[in-house]
C-alpha cells in the first residue's frame, strides 16, 4: 500500500511518533505533548517495555510499540522524533524519509559519513525535513551571541571557544568500561563542533588536532576509554577555534563559548543555575546546575518548536524560515570534525579535514558591520 502524506491545516497538530524512550528520549517526549505548540504526542517505540509503559501512562499515548517499524509505518504520523542509539541514526532517518515522515533526529546524525550521506540522500529524494539536535543554537545566550557576531560586532572571528564539561561526583565515572571508543568525539564534543562551526558563518573546519586521555578513569583506557580532550580546529577563513570536554566537573554541568575578533568579543554559557550570588564569611558561592536538562530546557523545548512550525509550513507549501536549524550540511560537517578528531587522537597528529571528507559553508559568509570587499 502507497503512503498517503495528509495535509497539516492550522487546526490539526503535528502528530509526532517517538523513536527511543531512553533518558533524552523521556524529556523530548514531555515536551512534545506538554510545552510544544501545535504538536501532539500520537505513538511511542521502543524495544524496553518499561521505557515505554512509563512515558505512554504519564503523558497519555495509546499508541505503543517494540518495533520502530509500526511508527515508521503508521499513516496517521506526520514527522517522527529519533532518540535511539546512535548506530540507529541514519537508517531510521532514511527509513522514515521513505514512508514520507519528516524527522528530528538527535545528534550525530551518523556513525560516519557514508551512512549519513546515504540517509541524507533518502531525505532529499522525499522532499522531507530533516533536523538534528544541536540544541545549543536555541539557547538564549548562544542565540544572543551569533546574533552579535551577524551584526558585525566582533569583527572578523579569529579565535573561538567550545567547552562542555559534564556533572561528576568524588567516585568519578560510575561504568566507564561501559563508554564506547570515540563517544568524546561523537557524542559530547559533536556539539561544541556544530558550535564553534554556527558562530563562524561561511568558514568550514580545514584541519584538526587532537590530544585525549583516560584521566578521569585511568583504569578504563585499555578498553579505549577518553574521558578528557582538547581539540583545535582551524578553519578556511584563517580562524583558530578550540575545543575541549571531561567528563566529570565535581561543581556542575559547565558548557561555554566565546568568539574573539578584529573588533570585540562574545561569550556565552556557564554552569549557574541563575544570576544569584552569595557573599558569606565562606567566600563568594552560586548554585550550579547538575543536568543537561535543567541547563538546556528551555532550548531542547524550542528545538523541537521550531522544528514542529518547519514541519507545518511545509505541508502547508509555505517556505521553511528557521534561521536556527540545524540540517544536512551542518550534521555532516560537525561530524566530519569528529571523525578527525579521533583519527587526530590515535595519530597524535593533525588531520586534513579533507581526508575525511570535502565540506561546504551551511551558509554564507557574514561581513563585520564596515567590512569593504
Amino acid at each position: 500500500m502507497a503512503y498517503t502524506q495528509r495535509p497539516v491545516t492550522v487546526d490539526r497538530p503535528v502528530r509526532v511518533g517517538l523513536i527511543g524512550a531512553g533518558w533524552i528520549g523521556h524529556f523530548h517526549a514531555e515536551s512534545i505533548a506538554l510545552r510544544v505548540p501545535h504538536a501532539r504526542l500520537e505513538a511511542i517505540a521502543d524495544p524496553v517495555e518499561a521505557n515505554v509503559a512509563d512515558v505512554a501512562s504519564r503523558l497519555g499515548v495509546e499508541k505503543t510499540s517494540a518495533d520502530a517499524a509500526d511508527v515508521l509505518n503508521d499513516p496517521d504520523i506526520d514527522a517522527v522524533l529519533i532518540a535511539a542509539p546512535l548506530r540507529f541514526h541514519s537508517s531510521l532517518i532514511a527509513e522514515a524519509a521513505r514512508a514520507g515522515k519528516d524527522v528530528f533526529c538527535e545528534k550525530p546524525g551518523g556513525r560516519n559519513l557514508e551512512e549519513l550521506d546515504a540517509a541524507l540522500a533518502e531525505a532529499d529524494a522525499a522532499g522531507v525535513i530533516v533536523q538534528f539536535g544541536f540544541n545549543r543554537r536555541y539557547a538564549k545566550d548562544f542565540a544572543a551571541a551569533r546574533n552579535l557576531i551577524d551584526s558585525g560586532a566582533v569583527g572578523t572571528p579569529q579565535l573561538l571557544r567550545s567547552l562542555t564539561r559534564d556533572p561528576g561526583t568524588d567516585a568519578g565515572l560510575s561504568a566507564p568500561e561501559r563508554v564506547a571508543p570515540d563517544t568524546i568525539f561523537l557524542e559530547t564534543l559533536i556539539h561544541d563542533f556544530d558550535t564553534l562551526n554556527w558562530l563562524n558563518p561561511g568558514a568550514v573546519p580545514v584541519r584538526v588536532h587532537a590530544v585525549a586521555d583516560a584521566l578521569v578513569a585511568p583504569g578504563a583506557k585499555a578498553g579505549g576509554l577518553l574521558d578528557t580532550a582538547v581539540v583545535t580546529v582551524t578553519y578556511s577563513n584563517g580562524a583558530i577555534a578550540v575545543a575541549e570536554a571531561n567528563f566529570n566537573a565535581l561543581y556542575g554541568y559547565d558548557v561555554r563559548g566565546e568568539v574573539f575578533g578584529s573588533a570585540g568579543m562574545v561569550t556565552a554559557g556557564g554552569p549557574q543555575a541563575s544570576s544569584a550570588t552569595s557573599y558569606t564569611a565562606a567566600g563568594i558561592g552560586a548554585a550550579t546546575v547538575r543536568l543537561n536538562v535543567d541547563l538546556f530546557h528551555d532550548a531542547y523545548t524550542a528545538e523541537l518548536a521550531d522544528f514542529v512550525d518547519s514541519v507545518r509550513a511545509r505541508r502547508a507549501g509555505s517556505p521553511t524560515t528557521s534561521r536556527q536549524a540545524p540540517g544536512g550540511t551542518d550534521a555532516r560537517n560537525a561530524l566530519a570534525v569528529a571523525l578527525a578528531a579521533a583519527r587526530s587522537a590515535r595519530s597524535g597528529l593533525p588531520v586534513e579535514v579533507s581526508a575525511v571528507a570535502d565540506l561546504q559553508p551551511a551558509e554564507r559568509d557574514i561581513q563585520p558591520a564596515g567590512h569593504r570587499a
